[in-house]
């Protein structure tokens, strides 16, 4: 009957019931619990293999370069982190708010990690999230237009809560990749949220985008009810390599 039942939550796809109810067996605790306890017990089993399975989901979605936590940020009082900041971002309220996060500081302050362990968190959260180097992005949009694939493209970004630009800004843009901007940024003016990172400061953008009328436009709604990070201070990489040697 045991057998039987096992086999009837694996075809039902019932993991996490199949994976509890067989160690309840195995070692001899079905006769621990009530009734009521053990349908509870079997519940709750299957609820979090269905949370961590698309949690798991979500994060592999994000296409993140590495995994990152913000429980392992560290906070040095020269790289000008505020930690009950980061606790509230870590909340991901900024995202139901449809607010942005700005990042910036120099290279190898630990930008990028940060946007990656908000991500990382925004999944776990339940919301939708894209990793992306900005340079990357602009280039597979470009070859998007051209091969009729743009349209497809930009609808699978708006449908993100969350979108994360890591390395805006190494080149000034070209009036392509200007228009493009303008229009992720637009189309999630109120909708979604954005996490930018950038070794340029913010009042720096106006350049990297070039036309005036249009950086006006796109730093209005990028900046409107922002959050920044400047992160200060060395080289986290630098730190790192330092400590190993």
């Amino acid at each position: 009957m045991n057998e039987l039942t096992l086999v009837k939550m694996n075809q039902m796809k019932l993991y996490g019931m199949h994976g509890a109810f067989k160690t309840a067996i195995e070692t001899g605790k079905t006769d621990h619990y009530s009734i009521d306890q053990f349908m509870a017990m079997l519940i709750e089993a299957e609820w979090d293999d269905r949370y961590n399975r698309k949690t798991q989901r979500m994060i592999n979605n994000a296409r993140f370069h590495y995994k990152a936590s913000v429980e392992d940020i560290v906070y040095d009082a020269q790289r000008n982190i505020n930690r009950n900041n980061m606790i509230r971002l870590a909340q991901c309220d900024f995202i139901k708010k449809h607010e942005n996060l700005l990042i910036t500081g120099s290279t190898g302050v630990g930008k990028s990690y940060i946007a990656t362990a908000i991500g990382y968190q925004a999944c776990i959260e339940g919301y939708r999230v894209m990793y992306y180097n900005t340079t990357k992005l602009f280039a597979k949009l470009k070859m998007a237009k051209a091969d009729g694939s743009y349209l497809k493209e930009m609808a699978k970004l708006e449908r993100q809560h969350l979108l994360i630009f890591d390395d805006f800004g190494l080149q000034p843009l070209d009036n392509h990749n200007r228009m493009i901007l303008m229009e992720l940024i637009e189309d999630r003016n109120g909708k979604g949220s954005v996490i930018v990172t950038s070794q340029v400061p913010v009042k720096g953008w106006y350049d990297l985008i070039g036309d005036k009328t249009i950086a006006d436009a796109i730093m209005d709604r990028l900046v409107h009810q922002s959050n920044r990070i400047e992160l200060t201070g060395e080289s986290m990489r630098r730190k790192k390599k330092i400590l190993t040697e």
